[in-house]
């Protein structure tokens, strides 16, 4: 309704929101709002509550972060008005709202305390927007005039008596928010329709403590209560909210005829799984999905394209597989899957309205490559997943968010392989998230996947968490775990504790319990229990080695840092020592069974190797750990490789060359011993070992591209890609048909990728024929496959007139991956002045989202010559970037980590160190355990270089064949 809502006695009284804001009041209130702005929208006039100055730190309930323990909610009823079109005084797009919350005292107390965040209370007339009575008698409670906490972001009432332990009561509020473009809480979203006209989307992005924006609520995942939405919205829009739409109604409200939308109530649910939205979207739907309506809404254009086929062909089938893997039907009559234009995650599992970026949700065969595909099949099994692993059953607290982030992050490939069975997506968990995490994990700046709860206190710590540890080693552990339970056992624990815990919340041991329950019964053999084993890798950060003499089958374990000489700050309880399982085989052969280490040495029986026999450990790398070997076995393994490279599995190939380039960046072992690795791979045709030794071989890039090993690198790798070039040009006769497998497609980008960054003339001269005929023409022919490898080429080879051609296809591009292909082609460019204007672009939401800021400015610092830019450009513009767009639409530790990445130098180090100290008093938020990150790896890729260098230049001269007449100006 309008701004000037208010609580009259009979609305308290009965409990019915009623419409009574007039015009005069929304002008008046516009012009406050203005006025406010600047001060949080926190400030109200004399009528309405007031701040106090902000207390110094103390003991006093409104100066700590969690709520008391007094009050617990069961049900809210919340109404709001979303204005699409700017208020012509303020030039504001703002919303204003009712909302009463029942609650029951459980603690007799005589505070309330309310997370309140961004909210305006403020009426110019002597309006009561505050009120509160007690459920039984419908009496009043008096209070003292509500103030604001805004450090710990409440609305404080300090009543003039006590509320009873056992009793009921309704607070009331009437607010005003502004609809803001900062993609958190309540926030607009924008889009130009096909005829050039600005459109407007109110929507939402409630987690983890942004819920508070859009409505005063009791902001904790523990705190789950009913919710009863309702929506005012324009004839014209839709509105949608986590549960079905039980009624829309016209209704005329200051002159103006509007509509009323009204929602089935929810379950029992967490504020931060609250979704609502209007906009003028369109949707598709498939009713055949025993009885839950599935429905995929997006732009009208993009539906209308058949650009939300895809998505729904697979949902239901998704659906039905966590039906059956959790034994539990889905909770909710619908689920509806909405495509927004403005969206900073990925996409946010809101019970029943899953609400994605467009590149996330939206395939069109035209347009999407494969890996474009795998992406929207991946991540809408991973929010599927949570409809009951989160949603349905929810962490207490968020610093377990792990169990919670790791578990969909670990099923969401379970999900993608039962919706396309051909992809191979189980095996890719290794690269995607077992080797990304590895690199994390692997610095004394880690953390362990759990912290005690008052560790994680402050939104910024909060969001801090949401972390490659969190999601990426939560995957990774769980894998393991379900592993050396097997399948089954984990799915029939995991059964009861769904069942158990349904619409409330747990901490992350009564998994651990459930899971004993279900191995007892099925007599799984353990060394010791669940709990115990898996505290080992909970509890503390990090990861072991594990190296085996297979000469004397003494096999020991030792916390694997990167930086050898970094000292470990963080204590544990298990002293760095893990309880591992081992899978392991002997010349490809497959031991049965596992093989426990618990301690830090072991011999293991029958565990040596002579002759060429070798020992190979961690099969298909379902162990989160590293493997290192005695010289001898690692020779026999090299020997097998460049002999016969098939008789090592193919995951373990990957695994080879992954663990050999750490180890030796550790010093474990040699980095002659870890190039060594790559000579075979001119014979290797299969994707996951050659994406494994290119994502190892990037950091020979970022350390060498500015020395003299860049050249003899280039050499090296050029002719060990030129025979996996000529193999996709054969197989594709000539480039002109696609191959048929989901992991070949991919290997073929790897092929063409690699073979024009290294300068090979043949890939050169394609690339650049054809973008120069796509842009001459106006067709584009290339394959969506190889979009982005051609265009990132095409344009580093020309100068600004391919630029512009390509920046005015993304500027008018309509479908997301498109132009998601075209925004990190356009940083590929050599010219530095293009890519300073480009930097420049990224702080202009109206030429890039503020959505793919970070990701631009960091695909700019991965080119070597827009490094140094992009870091100067951080620099000078953090107080800017940090308050304008730290309220979600940047990800600082993206972006940190994005940019320091090639740092190398003590130069570089003390530029990261004083970087820091400037801006301590601006603050890094959730960069803040990034930047640390960053310092820790430049000194110890200081140190690696130092020791390194000479080795790796004398390498690659030795192993390279300089050919003359191949060679081009190198990209």
């Amino acid at each position: 309704m309008g701004k000037g809502f208010y609580v009259g006695k009979a609305f308290a009284i009965g409990g019915i929101i009623v419409a009574v804001a007039a015009l005069s009041t929304i002008i008046a209130l516009a012009v406050v709002y203005s006025q406010e702005r600047s001060k949080n929208l926190q400030v109200p006039t004399t009528e309405g509550p007031t701040i106090k100055p902000t207390p110094t730190p103390s003991n006093k309930p409104w100066d700590q972060y969690r709520l008391p323990k007094s009050l617990v909610p069961i049900s809210y009823r919340v109404k709001l008005w979303p204005r699409l079109k700017p208020d012509p005084v303020s030039k504001l797009y703002i919303f204003t709202g009712q909302s009463d919350v029942e609650f029951e005292c459980v603690e007799d107390t005589d505070l309330i305390l309310i997370h309140s965040n961004k909210l305006n209370y403020s009426s110019p007339g002597n309006r009561n927007q505050v009120s509160l009575v007690a459920v039984d008698s419908w009496a009043e409670i008096p209070f003292k005039s509500p103030w604001f906490q805004t450090v710990t972001q409440y609305m404080v009432l300090e009543l003039n008596e006590k509320l009873v332990k056992g009793r009921r009561y309704r607070l009331y509020t009437n607010f005003t928010g502004e609809l803001a473009d900062d993609l958190g809480g309540f926030y607009r979203s924008e889009y130009k329709d096909d005829d050039g006209v600005t459109k407007i989307v109110a929507t939402t992005q409630m987690q983890p403590t942004d819920a508070r924006k859009a409505f005063p609520c009791f902001d904790e995942p523990a705190m789950k209560a009913h919710f009863n939405i309702t929506l005012i919205h324009d004839h014209g829009t839709t509105a949608l909210s986590n549960g079905k739409a039980i009624e829309t109604t016209n209704i005329t409200t200051d002159g103006e005829s509007l509509q009323q939308t009204t929602f089935e109530q929810t379950p029992k649910m967490s504020t931060y799984l609250l979704a609502f939205i209007v906009s003028d979207f369109i949707f598709i739907s498939n009713n055949s999905t025993d009885q839950v309506e599935i429905r995929i809404f997006a732009r009208r254009s993009a539906i209308e394209a058949g650009q939300g086929n895809y998505t729904l062909s697979i949902t239901g089938t998704i659906l039905k597989f966590f039906e059956e893997y959790y034994k539990c039907p889905y909770p909710l009559p619908k689920s509806d899957q909405i495509a927004l234009p403005d969206f900073n995650a990925g996409a946010m599992e809101n019970w029943g309205l899953i609400t994605y970026r467009e590149t996330a949700l939206l395939y069109h065969p035209t347009f999407s490559s494969n890996s474009n595909k795998e992406r929207i099949a991946t991540i809408i099994a991973h929010e599927l997943a949570h409809m009951w692993f989160g949603n349905l059953v929810t962490l207490q607290w968020w610093n377990d968010l792990w169990l919670n982030e790791g578990f969909a992050s670990y099923v969401e490939y379970l999900g993608a392989d039962k919706a396309e069975p051909s992809w191979n997506m189980k095996d890719l968990i290794v690269l995607n998230d077992v080797h990304r995490v590895f690199a994390v994990d692997a610095l004394t700046s880690s953390h362990p996947l759990t912290s005690k709860e008052d560790e994680i206190q402050r939104p910024a710590q909060i969001s801090e968490v949401f972390d490659a540890i969190s999601y990426s080693k939560g995957a990774s552990v769980l894998r393991m775990l379900s592993d050396f339970l097997t399948e089954d056992i984990f799915t029939k624990g995991l059964q009861t504790y769904l069942n158990e815990f349904a619409f409330k919340t747990t901490v992350y041991t009564d998994l651990w319990n459930h899971l004993q329950k279900a191995a007892d019964a099925n007599e799984v053999n353990l060394p010791v229990s669940v709990e115990n084993i898996m505290n080992t890798w909970v509890l503390q950060m990090g990861f072991p080695v594990v190296t085996i003499d297979t000469t004397t089958g003494t096999v020991t374990q030792q916390h694997f840092l990167l930086d050898s000489n970094a000292r470990v700050t963080r204590k544990s309880d298990f002293n760095y020592v893990w309880i591992v399982p081992i899978r392991w085989g002997k010349t490809g052969v497959v031991r049965d069974g596992i093989t426990w280490l618990q301690d830090k040495t072991a011999t293991i029986p029958g565990m040596t190797a002579s002759g060429s026999d070798w020992i190979l450990a961690n099969l298909n790398v379902v162990g989160y750990y590293r493997v290192n070997y005695d010289q001898g076995n690692w020779d026999r393994l090299l020997n097998a490789l460049s002999t016969n490279h098939t008789a090592i599995p193919v995951i373990n190939r990957a695994q080879l060359v992954d663990d050999a380039f750490n180890l030796a960046r550790a010093k474990i072992i040699s980095t002659v011993l870890a190039l060594r690795t790559t000579l075979y791979l001119n014979r290797e045709r299969d994707y996951m070992p050659w994406e494994s030794a290119l994502d190892n071989l990037d950091f020979f890039y970022l350390m060498f591209d500015r020395s003299e090993v860049y050249g003899p690198m280039q050499d090296y790798l050029r002719k060990q890609v030129t025979e996996l070039f000529n193999y996709y040009k054969g197989l594709t006769e000539n480039w002109v048909n696609v191959p048929s497998g989901h992991l070949d497609q991919y290997n073929q980008v790897n092929a063409i990728n690699l073979a024009c960054r290294t300068g090979l003339e043949e890939c050169q001269t394609l690339v650049t024929t054809w973008f120069r005929d796509w842009r001459t023409s106006g067709t584009n022919r290339i394959h969506a496959n190889l979009r982005s490898t051609v265009y990132c080429h095409a344009i580093a080879a020309g100068g600004a007139t391919e630029w512009d051609f390509a920046w005015s296809e993304f500027l008018k591009a309509t479908m997301a991956t498109e132009a998601e292909k075209l925004r990190a082609a356009l940083a590929c460019t050599k010219q530095p002045w293009i890519l300073n204007r480009y930097l420049e672009h990224t702080l202009n939401s109206s030429l890039i989202r503020k959505q793919d800021a970070t990701s631009t400015i960091v695909y700019i610092a991965q080119n070597v010559i827009g490094q140094p830019l992009a870091w100067d450009f951080v620099r000078h513009q953090w107080s800017y970037i940090y308050k304008e767009y730290g309220g979600g639409s940047f990800s600082f530790s993206n972006l940190i980590n994005g940019v320091t990445k090639r740092f190398s130098t003590e130069f570089e180090l003390q530029q990261l160190k004083q970087f820091k100290e400037d801006n301590a008093a601006v603050g890094f938020g959730s960069g803040t355990l990034a930047l640390d990150q960053s310092i820790e790896r430049t000194q110890a890729n200081i140190e690696w270089i130092k020791e390194n260098q000479d080795q790796v230049l004398k390498w690659f001269k030795d192993n390279s064949r300089r050919d003359a007449a191949a060679v081009t100006s190198v990209l």
